[in-house]
């Protein structure tokens, strides 16, 4: 650090901007800073070092901040609580929270909702549920944020109707009123139902309450305008943001990819390079898919070239995944299983699945058993890898080994989920 040493209110400044970037390395020089300065029994300054180092993903580092502090105040304690439910680790946050209560402070209003985050965010609604019906008894009433974290929990373990039902007792029984937050958590729901009729209903929810300009809100409803094939809406959405940021302009792109307007998509990605808008992992992602569905493989290469090359962005798992799709669909099979066998990261289901794909449509039996040997070792659902195995062999007319892949299927005591479907009534 040069210059004159940051004091006891620009400090925590710094760190909480450390941890937005993820700079730990910046971080810990300031910690050394507050060592010096003897600011580090300073209240602000050792919660805004548990902040920082939670969200650069250091336990540890935030564990010794906490730790060393000779005095712990709600706000204190309350970070440690936001830190582990940060950093994926709820039991830990609940022992933080019980020495809190038999120790220190009352657990406020803030120490629950990070509860019920920690534990929603990893998909134990049980105990989520738990500790939000436990907070009128102790004279706490659950606020939008906690009615947020429940909501948001339950959409992402696909309990679509649960999480309607729970956001109607949220405004209609409870009265409260929502953010752009909730309605972002809640819109996704809308999109894995492909249901248009609730999915406009909150997006006249979110003009009423005034939160249609968020970015969060805005970029949820191209989502689930896109997937329930509603781009002219999407395109409307888009137009009327006053603020575009890269989660915008990367929504707006895979709406155009997903819905067969490849060139649109490719056509976005210029007039968000204009606009100045930095891409990033998620907008390769969109342009791969574009060139998937458009057959425009040597320019999907070039982008994929171009994540690592110009963009400095080590290519993800995902990307392969687009990669072995793009190359799949264009029937270059051979050279979708060499991207497969040479990827420097392990295939995912997503993968396996993409080039299982490529060799069902192209007819590519011997590559597909192998892809789906892979995709069974995998997957949890090995029964539906099987009976497409089965599937691809009687297109081939290879009845015997259809009949072993069914029986295979059977012997292993493997049991298929019965299918279902939403249909959506006026």
């Amino acid at each position: 650090m040069r210059g004159r040493r940051p004091g006891r209110l620009r400090l925590p400044s710094l760190l909480r901007a450390c941890g937005n970037r993820g700079d730990v390395r910046t971080g810990e020089s300031l910690h050394a800073v507050a060592v010096v300065s003897s600011l580090d029994d300073d209240v602000f300054v050792i919660s805004s070092l548990i902040d920082m180092y939670s969200r650069c993903g250091l336990g540890r580092g935030a564990r010794k901040a906490f730790g060393e502090a000779r005095e712990r105040d709600t706000v204190v304690w309350n970070s440690m609580i936001a830190g582990y439910s940060r950093l994926g680790l709820p039991f830990d946050a609940t022992r933080v929270f019980v020495a809190m209560a038999v120790a220190g402070p009352q657990p406020d209003l803030t120490s629950w909702n990070s509860l019920i985050a920690a534990f929603s965010s990893r998909g134990l609604l049980r105990n989520a549920a738990y500790f939000f019906n436990s907070m009128e008894l102790y004279g706490l009433k659950p606020d939008v944020f906690s009615w947020t974290s429940l909501i948001a929990g339950l959409v992402r373990d696909f309990r679509v109707e649960q999480a309607m039902e729970t956001f109607r007792r949220m405004v209609v029984v409870d009265g409260t009123r929502p953010r752009s937050a909730t309605i972002s958590a809640l819109l996704p729901a809308c999109s894995l139902l492909a249901d248009l009729r609730r999915g406009t209903a909150l997006h006249a929810l979110s003009v009423v309450v005034g939160v249609e300009e968020d970015v969060h809100v805005g970029s949820a409803l191209l989502d689930m305008y896109s997937k329930c094939g509603s781009l002219e809406e999407a395109v409307k959405v888009f137009e009327k943001m006053p603020e575009r940021s890269t989660i915008s302009w990367n929504s707006m792109i895979f709406c155009y990819a997903n819905n067969g307007t490849p060139s649109e998509a490719l056509a976005l990605y210029g007039e968000m390079k204009k606009a100045g808008a930095e891409p990033d992992h998620l907008t390769f992602m969109a342009l791969l898919t574009a060139c998937s569905h458009g057959g425009l493989v040597e320019l999907g290469l070039a982008f994929f070239r171009a994540i690592q090359r110009e963009r400095k962005i080590t290519p993800r798992v995902e990307h392969y995944a687009c990669l072995v799709d793009l190359l799949g669909r264009a029937g270059q099979v051979c050279r979708a299983k060499e991207v497969v066998k040479e990827m420097p990261l392990a295939p995912d289901r997503f993968v396996w699945g993409a080039l299982l794909g490529a060799c069902r449509m192209h007819g590519e039996v011997e590559t597909a058993a192998m892809a789906a040997a892979q995709l069974a070792r995998l997957s949890s659902e090995r029964r539906g890898s099987c009976l497409l195995m089965s599937d691809i062999f009687v297109g081939f007319g290879r009845w015997e080994d259809a009949g072993r892949m069914k029986m295979l299927s059977k012997g292993r005591g493997l049991r298929g989920l019965p299918g279902c479907s939403w249909v959506t009534t006026s």
